[in-house]
């Protein structure tokens, strides 16, 4: 059994993680639930984005913040447009991006998307382990 660490009710605090269900996050906007502020993350950005279709997140790069990030489709079949090329990302798909590259996501299939986001800066200290 998984026991859910609910922020806010002091009984449930628990020092060193938290434990969140993704319907457990924060969502104060209809297309974005926030991973990062409802688990506490410190190091790094992450956040789900819920897209029915026709819609899209705003185009940006992350040029100055200096941050990579990666998407990962959790659900759905949308376009990841980086640069106004247009990729297909079906369910499943994992996109890395340098900060540089204008992107979108773009629900242009004809049920619902949802895309994990996550950023860090390139400077982070992060050092893989050898066999990673």
């Amino acid at each position: 059994m998984i026991k859910r660490q609910r922020l806010g009710r002091k009984e449930d605090e628990v020092a060193g993680y938290t434990i969140k269900h993704l319907d457990e996050l924060e969502h104060p906007w209809p297309k974005w639930r926030l991973a990062r502020k409802s688990l506490g993350l410190t190091s790094f950005g992450m956040n789900v984005t819920d897209l029915q279709p026709g819609e899209q997140i705003p185009e940006h790069d992350e040029t100055e913040r200096d941050h990579e990030e990666v998407f990962f489709v959790l659900r759905g079949s949308p376009s990841i447009v980086i640069g106004g090329q247009r990729h297909a990302a079906p369910e499943g798909t994992f996109v890395r991006l340098d900060p540089e590259p204008a992107r979108t996501v773009v629900n242009d299939g004809t049920e619902p998307a949802q895309v994990l986001i996550i950023s860090a800066p390139r400077q982070s200290g992060y050092e893989p382990r050898d066999w990673a």
